[in-house]
C-alpha cells in the first residue's frame, strides 16, 4: 500500500463523508425524474449538503487553511492564509441530475500559489485518485503513469463541449474539427476532474477545455503531473487559477495536439 501523508489522509477522510450522502442522494434521483418536486433543486441541495459536510471535515482538520468552495466561494480567512483547499462537492452534476453514474468530489490544497496535492474520488465506481507533489500519483493505492502512446491516430482525447450560456462554439467546432479527424476517437464525458485523473491514469491520451473554474481542474492537474504528464493552457502558457483555458497529455502527445488547437484557434491561443 502507498504511504499517504497527512495532508492527503485528511482530504480522503473527508471526501469519504461527502460521498456516503452524495450515494444516497444519487439513489433518489431516478425517482425525481417523474414527479414536478424540481430534480434541479433537489441536486442543489445535495451539492450544498455535500459542501458543507467538507468545509466541516476540512476546516476541522487544519482550521488555519482557507477554503475556496464552488458553492460558497472564499473562505472569511482566504487573503491572510498561506494554504488554502479548493473544493467542488459535486463535478458532473448534470450528469447527477440524469442519473448517470459519472460525477466526482474534487479536493486540491494550494501553498502559497502552488498545487500541491489532489483527491478525485468517484464515489459510484469507488474510485480514488490523489497526488502530492513529488510522490507520484495513485489510484486506489496502486501507483498510476500517463499513457505511453505517442501516435495521434492511437489517441483517445477528451474534451468538454460548451452548453447553453458557456463557452465559444465556433471555437469550439473549430478545435473538435481538427482534432477528431487526426485522432482514434474524442470523448466528452461532462466531469473535468474525472477526465483529468483518467489521462493521469493513461485511460485517456489527452484532454482539453475551456471555461472552467479552478475547483473543476485544481486536484487533476496535480495528478496528471504527478502520473508523469503535462499540464498548460492550450497553446503552452503556464496553467493558474484564472486560465481560459487548459490541456493537458502524456509527453509524447502533448506537442502534437497543442499543434492541432493551436491552428484551430490561432488567436485564441
Amino acid at each position: 500500500m502507498a504511504t499517504r501523508s497527512a495532508h492527503i489522509n485528511v482530504m480522503i477522510r473527508a471526501a469519504d463523508k461527502a460521498a456516503r450522502a452524495l450515494r444516497r442522494d444519487y439513489g433518489e434521483v431516478t425517482n425525481l425524474q417523474v414527479s414536478r418536486k424540481g430534480p434541479a433543486d433537489f441536486v442543489s441541495a445535495a451539492d450544498l449538503k455535500a459542501e458543507k459536510i467538507l468545509r466541516h471535515e476540512l476546516s476541522r482538520a487544519r482550521p488555519d487553511y482557507a477554503l475556496l468552495m464552488e458553492e460558497s466561494g472564499h473562505s472569511a480567512n482566504h487573503a491572510e492564509a498561506e494554504r488554502r483547499w479548493i473544493v467542488d462537492p459535486l463535478d458532473g452534476t448534470s450528469n447527477f441530475l440524469h442519473g448517470l453514474p459519472h460525477f466526482a468530489i474534487s479536493i486540491a490544497l494550494e501553498e502559497r500559489g502552488e498545487l500541491i496535492a489532489g483527491v478525485v474520488l468517484d464515489p459510484i465506481k469507488d474510485e480514488l485518485y490523489y497526488a502530492e507533489k513529488g510522490q507520484g500519483a495513485y489510484l486506489n493505492d496502486r501507483r498510476i503513469r500517463v499513457s505511453s502512446r505517442d501516435r495521434l491516430s492511437e489517441a483517445l482525447i477528451a474534451t468538454g463541449i460548451p452548453f447553453l450560456g458557456h463557452g465559444d462554439q465556433p471555437i469550439f467546432m473549430a478545435e473538435l474539427a481538427a482534432v477528431s479527424g487526426e485522432v482514434a476517437g474524442v470523448r466528452r464525458w461532462g466531469t473535468a476532474s474525472l477526465d483529468l485523473a483518467y489521462v493521469a491514469a493513461g485511460r485517456f491520451d489527452g484532454y482539453w477545455e475551456r471555461d472552467l473554474s479552478s475547483w473543476d481542474v485544481a486536484a487533476g492537474i496535480v495528478l496528471v503531473r504527478e502520473a508523469g504528464g503535462q499540464v498548460s493552457q492550450i497553446g503552452g502558457k503556464a496553467i493558474h487559477h484564472d486560465s481560459p483555458s487548459i490541456m493537458a497529455a502524456n509527453g509524447g502527445m502533448y506537442t502534437a495536439l497543442n499543434q492541432l488547437l493551436r491552428g484551430a484557434a490561432p488567436k485564441s491561443a
